[in-house]
């Protein structure tokens, strides 16, 4: 065999070589693959493997199969009271039809995040716009993800996508509106401490004037008491005084102008222009009482 012939056979051999590297690809567990033939779609396949394809006529496109992770972070949306909060959320997608992907999104991963996150703040503003903020922060708040979730299946599988979830990370007020719920929540605390500290003086104001009048009503109770004690020893004083002076008038005439002489004249600077015969003085005279001459002390006998 001459060198010509060796050429040509290394020749044809390189060629049926790249040949076979041109016929086959190989699909692993994390794509699907797209066999296009002059730029139209020839068939899908969705099972790893190897596989082969026409050298040449045949163009391969690999396309993810995993679930995709696409965030959508600060996005403005309005309640139902016109207030603005910023919602970070994000959407886990896969591609569920590889054919219906090609022929509307020209299989393009960035444009079909572009098309589902521009649903997906449709869906937001529309899921927020008919609660108020509470709502999102409540029980109600799985209830709104999965509404906006529905709302996103609906435009996504219109491009082959299945959206597998959404989630909302977090739900604030915008600046604004952060400051002036603060100073709606600090008025309102402030009157909530007033309204408290109200009913606190209401309160300490009556009990004040119960216990003024549980003072009083028991000082009457106790004036009255005593009034009646002291009444009660006055009468039996003045019952003892009326039974002695039964017993002995006379005694008794002396003990009460000795009283007399000590509630009057007991007062130092007491001065009294009275008759000394005056019947007040009786018992102050050498006479006994009645007119009769008392009896004078007997002189002391000298000693022996």
């Amino acid at each position: 065999m001459n060198s010509m012939s060796k050429t040509i056979l290394a020749g044809l051999a390189i060629v049926a070589a790249v040949i076979f590297y041109l016929s086959y690809f190989v699909v692993d567990q994390t794509h699907k693959a797209l066999v296009l033939r002059f730029g139209d779609i020839d068939r899908v396949v969705e099972e790893p493997g190897l596989y082969f394809k026409v050298p040449f006529a045949d163009t391969v496109t690999l396309i993810d199969n995993r679930i995709m992770i696409w965030e959508n972070n600060g996005r403005p949306v309005q309640d139902v009271a016109s207030q603005v909060y910023i919602v970070d959320a994000f959407t886990l997608a896969r591609i569920k039809d590889a054919r219906l992907f090609r022929e509307t999104l020209g299989a393009d991963m960035l444009q079909a995040e572009t098309r589902v996150g521009a649903r997906l703040d449709a869906a937001l503003r529309q899921t927020y716009g008919r609660r108020s903020f509470d709502a999102a922060l409540s029980s109600d708040r799985a209830t709104m993800m999965r509404e906006i979730r529905d709302q996103l299946r609906q435009e996504a599988d219109a491009l082959g996508i299945e959206i597998v979830d959404v989630r909302v990370r977090r739900t604030d007020l915008s600046e604004n509106v952060l400051d002036q719920t603060y100073g709606r929540m600090k008025s309102e605390r402030n009157a909530l401490a007033q309204d408290i500290r109200s009913q606190g003086e209401s309160t300490k104001t009556r009990m004040n004037a119960e216990t003024d009048r549980t003072v009083t009503e028991k000082l009457a109770q106790a004036k009255k008491e005593a009034e009646i004690v002291r009444g009660q020893g006055d009468a039996e004083r003045n019952k003892v005084f009326a039974e002695a002076f039964q017993q002995d008038p006379e005694f008794f005439a002396f003990y009460r102008s000795m009283q007399a002489y000590q509630k009057s004249l007991g007062t130092d600077g007491t001065t009294m222009v009275l008759n000394p015969n005056s019947e007040f003085f009786r018992y102050f005279g050498d006479q006994k009482p009645g007119g009769a001459t008392a009896p004078q002390p007997a002189p002391a006998q000298p000693a022996q």
